[in-house]
């Protein structure tokens, strides 16, 4: 990549992180891609896809039909951005890129660049602009609008940054690369009275603290030691008053899995749970599981052409485990086939770990994912 590049794809990315659109509200992200695209000289561009989803649409040759997605998400998460000092630190109070879908956006656009200046290749290349992944069910969101079907494409490419993994080294995993994951909810009904009178009462904050103790067992001693799941509590709500025992109490968390059977088993033993525990104490229980998104697994084909295409550009590894994270392109694999890479953030200590207060992308990566990108087209589209 040419360093003029390079200085102008920083200066986009850094835009981005200092004017952050939060989850379902990429409206202004989405108008900057699309100002961009039309400067890179991109004529084919169809913004409100699926919400403030963006295609772009580029074509060469001799009228191949043969076509690849590329895809970058856009939206950034509900932090407050802290001790970062930067220059071009958020400017939205609440929302920040702490997982660094400003990078993968301004990829995206490097990507655009470096084929509309190469004329090797041939057929049609869709680039993806996916608002939405951080629970907001962007990808979905897109395919319900016949993202497929509107922009034919017959495999998918994409990717995360990943802190931890060396400035610009690529990981091609062998099939799973991120986990599925649902959100749960569990609330308990009890009956209210005085602190100082609890033999009137039906505490739910007891079968709330044994839930949270029973759910931490699920994985522990119902799972095979050798397969992956994970049982997570992040809020507990009870209690308005401290001379009071609360009539309600909630909780909620996440659960993430690599096999389905899994998936189903934990779902099931969480509903058992809360029965169990509102029984155990005379309580009510509604237990609820919402499943995000599915396994991200690479297609046998495409993970060998992106690390034939990782491998041209970066240094590549191929033996990475699959991390328990979730990502809404397993949605578009769903679909057509396609393959999810990591590319190296640097060091993750400190701060710099993906949803941290403190995270930032570094710029020094878009040389090399905007490379990586253009070249996974070149190949799909030559083979």
């Amino acid at each position: 990549m040419e360093p003029s590049l390079h200085q102008r794809l920083t200066h986009w990315r850094r835009h981005l992180h200092a004017h952050p659109g939060l989850t379902l509200h990429e409206g202004a992200t989405a108008a900057f891609v699309v100002e961009k695209l039309r400067e890179l000289g991109v004529a084919e561009i169809t913004p409100g896809v699926g919400g403030h989803g963006v295609v772009a649409t580029l074509r060469r040759g001799d009228g191949s039909n043969r076509a690849v997605g590329l895809r970058a998400d856009m939206d950034a998460l509900p932090i407050q951005e802290s001790n970062t000092a930067l220059p071009w630190a958020s400017t939205i109070p609440g929302v920040m890129h702490a997982c660094g879908h400003d990078g993968h956006t301004t990829a995206l656009l490097g990507a655009a660049k470096l084929l509309l200046d190469d004329p090797s290749w041939s057929g049609t290349v869709q680039l993806v602009f996916q608002p939405a992944e951080e629970g907001g069910g962007g990808a979905r969101a897109m395919i319900a609008d016949g993202l497929f079907q509107r922009f034919p494409m017959e495999r998918i490419f994409g990717w995360h940054n990943w802190p931890g993994l060396p400035v610009g080294t690529i990981a091609v995993h062998d099939r799973a690369v991120m986990a599925a994951g649902a959100r749960f909810d569990i609330a308990f009904e009890g009956h209210s009275g005085h602190a100082a009178l609890p033999h009137m009462t039906r505490d739910p904050m007891l079968g709330l603290g044994h839930a949270i103790v029973a759910l931490q067992s699920i994985i522990s001693r119902g799972v095979d030691p050798l397969a992956s799941g994970v049982v997570s509590v992040t809020i507990a709500r009870a209690g308005e008053a401290q001379n009071q025992i609360a009539g309600r109490a909630e909780l909620m968390g996440t659960a993430r899995w690599l096999d389905e059977s899994v998936g189903d088993f934990i779902e099931h033993r969480i509903r058992e749970v809360a029965a169990g525990v509102a029984a155990t104490f005379g309580l009510s229980a509604q237990a609820g599981f919402r499943r995000g998104v599915a396994v991200t697994a690479n297609s046998p084909a495409e993970r060998e052409l992106a690390a034939a295409a990782a491998a041209a550009v970066a240094p590549l590894r191929r033996d990475l485990a699959p991390a328990m994270t979730g990502e809404d392109f397993s949605w578009f694999l769903a679909e057509v086939p396609g393959a999810f890479v990591w590319i190296g953030n640097g060091p993750a200590e400190g701060g710099r770990e993906l949803h941290n207060a403190g995270y930032d992308f570094c710029d020094d990566v878009l040389p090399v994912a905007s490379g990586f990108l253009a070249e996974a087209a070149r190949r799909a589209l030559a083979g």
